[in-house]
């Protein structure tokens, strides 16, 4: 009797424990509304225990140290969420992560990076590469910003988009538009020397000039392919940060009309942000007065006015430019 028992206690125990296990274990499920206005529902095929309380890591960022506030939050996020904002949370500038992390829970920002996981698993080819989308932010720190040039989308063919507009990767060949502007530099300054096929502006970002496209991916080899899917929203906030809530002197840059209507209804403080509009380069509009315009004098010439160091628009090694003439 004695040993049947202690069977019989044994066995209850051990189903306690399995059933407690048991309703530690949940669905992940994330709740937002959608565009438009309806409740939505993303449910993971993951599991998580109780535990997922503790500190959480990008997923494919484990050597990844991160900041203070991304950890914080981290914290404040579902699985689901954590899961698709790894790359915000491992590639992202820490200033700028700070600035826009509002927008990363909000439905349209999630939609769209549901949009861009569908399309990395049927393995479409997007540019520009994963780890360049946010460059700009690296490369430009928010508290680092001195200029704004906007754009449209990023170039699609092969090895050209690396999350700075109009520039291009090295060894690909400046692309037309990048061209007229190397020509209204040399007229701006005739000591600048042309660069050539080179087309990389990554010396002009860390030097403070946030070159930023309306939308920050692009399927291959089809133009305008990712429009319309939230990152005209989100761009439209990192323009907000960059002039309106950045309390320095910003020179904004609006080249075409649709530069110019992303910033009209904004109310621009025109003592801390100066305002130079032109047509596009693009060679079908650049002859209509981008090269009178201008711009890269202007610019550096109301930065040193403000007291603020001038953009080095040089781009080969050597080349000096007296920018105070």
């Amino acid at each position: 009797m004695t040993v049947l028992k202690r069977s019989l206690v044994s066995s209850t125990k051990t189903v306690v424990e399995k059933k407690q296990k048991t309703a530690s274990v949940k669905p992940i499920t994330s709740f937002f509304k959608t565009l438009d206005g309806k409740d939505a529902v993303i449910e993971s095929s993951k599991l998580v225990t109780e535990a997922s309380n503790q500190e959480i890591l990008p997923s494919n960022s484990s050597d990844i140290s991160l900041s203070e506030f991304k950890k914080t939050f981290v914290k404040s996020l579902t699985e689901e969420q954590r899961q698709l904002l790894d790359l915000e949370l491992s590639t992202m500038e820490d200033t700028w992560f700070k600035a826009l992390h509002k927008e990363f829970t909000k439905p349209y920002f999630l939609q769209l990076k549901q949009f861009l996981q569908a399309q990395e698993k049927a393995k479409v080819k997007v540019f520009p590469p994963k780890e360049d989308i946010y460059s700009w932010s690296r490369l430009t720190p928010l508290d680092k910003v001195k200029a704004v040039v906007l754009g449209q989308d990023p170039y699609h063919n092969d090895n050209q988009a690396h999350g700075l507009a109009f520039s291009v990767k090295s060894p690909t060949p400046a692309p037309p538009s990048l061209k007229n502007m190397y020509k209204a530099i040399g007229i701006d300054y005739p000591d600048f020397e042309h660069p050539g096929k080179a087309g990389d502006l990554t010396k002009w970002a860390e030097q403070g000039v946030l070159m930023l496209n309306a939308c920050l991916t692009v399927k291959a080899h089809e133009a305008n392919s990712h429009a319309k899917r939230g990152w005209e929203n989100f761009t439209e906030e990192v323009i907000k940060k960059a002039i309106l809530e950045n309390d320095k002197k910003v020179v904004l840059l609006l080249w075409g009309s649709p530069a110019q209507k992303r910033v009209e209804k904004m109310r621009l403080d025109k003592d801390r942000i100066h305002v130079l509009k032109t047509v596009h380069p693009s060679p079908l509009s650049a002859r209509r007065g981008f090269f009178e315009a201008n711009h890269f004098k202007k610019c550096n010439d109301w930065l040193i006015e403000n007291k603020e160091d001038p953009i080095d628009w040089a781009l080969v090694e050597g080349n000096v430019i007296n920018y105070h003439k």
